[in-house]
């Protein structure tokens, strides 16, 4: 697998934060004092990719990939778990939210396959070939498209 590089967002303002500073009351008075009102809470904002549906989709296809392949008992079946927490690492580093949502992701691809597949089948090698595949194909477009 190509290792994902992060691509820096001239979208980030002041640091992923937005400030919201204090506004006057209407007339600017309270209880007949000048004081403005108490300033709104500072709430960051979640960072966002152009490219974070394909990388979700590529968290997906490896939790897909990673089921399957223990299942069927192949050769290097935790290099795809390994391969996802590299993408966590150095897609997430600080964000929490993207670290979620991906983590999210992998599981979703994991469970839908371990609700359908209980035994290594002919269908279950096919389904693990075409996720790799996938998997490559998102890997490649991802780098070649967003890399530096």
């Amino acid at each position: 697998m190509i290792p994902v590089r992060r691509v820096v967002l001239s979208s980030l303002v002041f640091g992923g934060l937005v400030w919201a500073g204090p506004t006057m009351a209407q007339g600017g008075a309270q209880n007949g004092k000048n004081t403005p009102p108490p300033p709104e809470e500072i709430v960051p904002q979640v960072a966002t990719v152009p490219y974070d549906d394909k990388l979700a989709r590529l968290a997906e296809v490896l939790g897909s990939v990673h089921y399957l392949r223990t299942l069927c008992k192949a050769p290097g079946a935790d290099e795809w778990r390994a391969d996802m927490q590299q993408l966590l690492d150095s897609e997430t580093n600080g964000e929490p939210q993207r670290k979620e949502k991906l983590t999210a992701a992998f599981n979703r691809g994991y469970r839908a396959f371990a609700s359908v597949y209980t035994d290594c089948t002919q269908a279950a090698i096919v389904a693990e070939e075409r996720y790799r595949n996938e998997g490559a194909t998102l890997a490649t477009e991802i780098t070649s498209r967003f890399g530096n």
